[in-house]
């Protein structure tokens, strides 16, 4: 994303947890329902290591079957069939999420320097 959350090479999954709010079950299941979009890389012991394009995959599943309320089938036949669109769509929203998150911000900020 734009706005410079994952900072970081590799997550580890308790890491990519704490920052979408998903169970590790969910994120475990989810790279084996579309491991064509999530596939973190594991080492010898076989952690897994997220890169942050698979934090955004994770992200976007996220919006699909959480937000948007899809089941899992839905999912991929959307994510088969236009990708592309349906990657600049979840791509779209977050950056509004995250431009309203911030005039909220700031909105919170003149509101207090009003009293």
């Amino acid at each position: 994303m734009d706005d410079n959350r994952f900072q970081k090479k590799y997550y580890k999954i308790r890491e990519v947890s704490e920052l979408t709010g998903l169970p590790l079950s969910t994120l475990r299941f989810w790279e084996a329902q579309f491991p064509g979009y999530l596939h973190p890389k594991r080492n010898d012991g076989g952690t897994r290591f997220y890169t942050p394009a698979d934090l955004e995959a994770v992200q976007m599943l996220k919006y699909l079957i959480k937000e948007k309320g899809l089941k899992l089938d839905a999912a991929k036949a959307q994510l088969k069939a236009n990708p592309e669109g349906v990657i600049r769509r979840y791509q779209t929203i977050a950056r509004l999420q995250h431009a309203r998150n911030i005039l909220h911000s700031m909105l919170k900020a003149l509101d207090a320097l009003r009293r």
